[in-house]
């Protein structure tokens, strides 16, 4: 094992490093300059296809001209997600990067594909760490990545160093794509199933009829179609004002589902905690009102109609509804139901800022109602057939995580010199 010297990231740069564009504005004509913001730049192998990107005015495009980027220059992420890198390929030359991202030019004498590889290693990421505090919005300032300490073997060892992690890594995120598509497969194949079961019933030798709703087809000819709040009374939401401290001053009596619940509510059919509370005083003084357990509550704005199933009394913010129901409905069908139509809640939603589903519309959500034994049927079906899914979908997921812990690993040997590639190379050629 042999540690290599190490130097500030600046000893390699043959020009400062620049942020992008601060504000890039789209343009929709032809004639703009396609911009790539981080969004655009895949975890693992770099951006997304140029015909995806957005474009700016040429007339911005001419105030930050020297953001433009070229090929075989090194692109890194400076906000947020921390130190996503991607090389620029003769078709991506000429675009321009947004704010989050930083243009890396590197001098002759250092192999970029080596500095690529480094920022993909946890010896920088701790490095980062280190320095960056916050978690709302993480920002690493040019002045300090300029700072870095960076291994710096001879060119030659760098080049065979980047040229041992380009095959190794290659072949790893093949993996982790394969990997990564089968878990698509089982989502998909997870939505069909609930789909078909909420729809169809389980029965299909039983006579159908048109329910003349797109997402729903046919449905059995002893069921009814109806629209939501005739089946389950309708909730609305609202939050007590934050400019009075004592709304909330000790609050750990109401649970109270907001937007911060959001991704508890994409992964789970049941909530009992929330991510803030409120108290009697702030209930009383507001339209929010407490809710008995068994609750559907759904959400209307940002991600819209993620749902779960109150195993408690709780109150619910201006951005969510909630459904009780009436002995015409299970709330567990009710919330399969909510996952079917998932797709189709997409026509609903509008604003650019905040996507949001309106009153009018929500009361115009239909769902199917078969008897209520056999909504009960149909959902324990579903869970027993979800299980094997779900099962599958984490074991996927875990073997996603495990190879991406030994990239990083691999990157990470490969960049300190803890791990000879030459040696590795030469014993596998004559293993």
């Amino acid at each position: 094992m042999t540690a290599f010297p190490r130097r500030a990231l600046k000893a390699c740069l043959r020009a400062p490093l620049a942020y992008g564009v601060l504000k890039p504005d789209r343009h929709d004509g032809d004639d703009g300059v396609p911009v790539i913001r981080i969004m655009d730049v895949h975890e693992r192998n770099g951006v997304a296809d140029r015909s995806s990107l957005i474009r700016i005015s040429p007339g911005m495009d001419f105030e930050f001209r020297r953001t433009r980027i070229r090929a075989g220059e090194l692109v890194v992420s400076v906000v947020g997600t921390l130190g996503r890198t991607f090389l620029v390929t003769p078709d991506l030359a000429g675009c321009n990067i947004s704010r989050a991202l930083a243009r890396v030019q590197i001098q002759d004498g250092t192999d970029i594909r080596f500095v690529k590889h480094w920022m993909a290693s946890a010896q920088f990421l701790e490095q980062v760490d280190s320095i960056v505090t916050g978690t709302a919005q993480r920002v690493l300032n040019l002045s300090t990545l300029r700072e870095l300490s960076i291994p710096l073997p001879t060119t030659d060892k760098q080049r065979s160093i980047a040229d041992f992690l380009d095959r190794k890594t290659e072949g790893i995120d093949a993996l982790i794509a394969k990997k990564e598509r089968f878990v698509e497969l089982l989502a998909e194949n997870r939505q069909a199933l609930i789909t078909q079961a909420v729809t169809k019933g389980l029965d299909p030798s039983v006579p159908t009829k048109d329910s003349a709703i797109d997402w729903i087809g046919t449905i059995p000819a002893h069921w009814n179609v109806q629209r939501v709040k005739h089946v389950a009374r309708l909730e609305s939401g609202h939050t007590p004002s934050k400019s009075v401290p004592e709304h909330w001053l000790d609050a750990n009596d109401i649970p109270w589902v907001s937007l911060n619940d959001t991704k508890w509510l994409s992964a789970n059919d049941y909530i009992t905690d929330t991510a803030y509370y409120i108290n009697q005083l702030g209930l009383q003084n507001s339209s929010a009102r407490l809710l008995p357990a068994r609750a559907v509550v759904f959400t209307r704005d940002a991600t819209i109609g993620k749902a779960a199933i109150t195993t408690r009394p709780m109150a619910v913010s201006q951005h969510l509804i909630a459904w009780l129901c009436t002995p015409r409905i299970d709330p567990e069908y009710l919330l399969r139901v909510f996952y079917a139509m998932q797709p189709a809640l997409e026509r609903y939603t509008f604003g650019a800022t905040l996507r949001t589903i309106g009153m009018d519309d929500v009361g115009s959500l239909v769902t199917p109602v078969p008897p209520i034994d056999e909504q009960r049927r149909i959902v324990e079906h579903v869970v027993v057939a979800l299980t094997k899914l779900d099962t599958a979908t984490e074991k996927a997921r875990a073997q996603i995580d495990r190879l991406r812990e030994y990239r990083q690993a691999l990157i990470t040997a490969a960049v300190t010199g803890r791990l000879d590639v030459t040696a590795t190379d030469h014993a596998k050629a004559h293993g």
